[in-house]
């Protein structure tokens, strides 16, 4: 099946992602499969999101996007596609490691007048011992410049200034002048439908607004080495990624819980 089926990752795609904290995958799905996936994420998304405000009465991190997480607990169909083995395969790969847990998913949904995404790094919210952490970017439809695609500060990954920075809009003034200043150049290119992206947990990123008058309906995946081991919270949201992600994890101890299953193993 083309969820499971291997794919055939270069070693200048592994050297790309660990010199850059992100590499760009062309034509790892073929369009029809995601079109079938892709329709039951979006139709989860929009039934099970909260957000009630219209744009123009939302803050900067909700107008970005509409976010529903942990789909695949919901849905047979998206648990199938979540627990994929050609993308955590992949993964475990540009990590380096002998397997992946799955942290959460996540559907991201920019609507038409979408603001834009700030720059941030995802570890931040993350309580986890390790960098050994990666999200895999799938659009569910083509991604124009014009719809925001994910952007990267290539090289960014081992970068200290901006790692107690929240989403918001600080981080983004503050990320963006400390990149330019250090010279870490911004890489924005638009996706093909079937082209998938993988960051590093600290490579800083943003995306830019949906100018366009479609939604930009996006699924990720983030995935951690399967030995990843549980660390006391660093702030109050790693505190609450704890308790909602990892729940039952002792510190110190591999993160092992019904809600963080190993997808894929050497």
């Amino acid at each position: 099946m083309a969820l499971d089926a291997p794919f055939a990752l270069s070693p200048d795609a592994i050297d790309q992602y660990r010199a850059n904290g992100f590499v760009r995958l062309a034509g790892v799905f073929d369009p029809t499969v995601l079109a079938d996936y892709g329709a039951e994420i979006t139709r989860l998304t929009l039934a099970l999101n909260t957000q009630d405000k219209p744009l123009e009465e939302r803050d900067t991190y909700d107008r970005a996007f509409l976010q529903v997480m942990n789909l695949w607990r919901v849905s047979e169909t998206v648990q199938r596609f979540v627990f994929g083995q050609r993308l955590a395969a992949i993964a475990a790969a540009l990590l380096g490691v002998d397997g992946v847990r799955l942290y959460h998913d996540q559907s991201l949904y920019k609507e038409p007048s979408g603001g834009f995404t700030p720059a941030h790094a995802d570890q931040y919210y993350w309580p986890l011992a390790s960098d050994r952490t990666i999200t895999v970017w799938i659009p569910l439809q083509p991604v124009p410049l014009e719809m925001g695609p994910l952007a990267f500060y290539k090289g960014s990954q081992n970068a200290a200034f901006g790692r107690d920075l929240p989403i918001s809009d600080e981080s983004e003034a503050k990320i963006t002048a400390a990149m330019e200043a250090q010279g870490f150049p911004i890489d924005e290119q638009p996706y093909a439908l079937g082209d998938v992206s993988f960051h590093a947990g600290w490579t800083f990123h943003r995306a830019g607004a949906n100018q366009s008058r479609q939604p930009r309906s996006v699924m990720t995946m983030i995935y951690m080495d399967s030995a990843m081991r549980l660390a006391a919270p660093a702030n109050h949201m790693q505190a609450a990624d704890w308790e909602k992600w990892c729940p039952g994890a002792e510190i110190g101890e591999v993160i092992d819980t019904p809600l963080n299953p190993v997808i894929w193993s050497a």
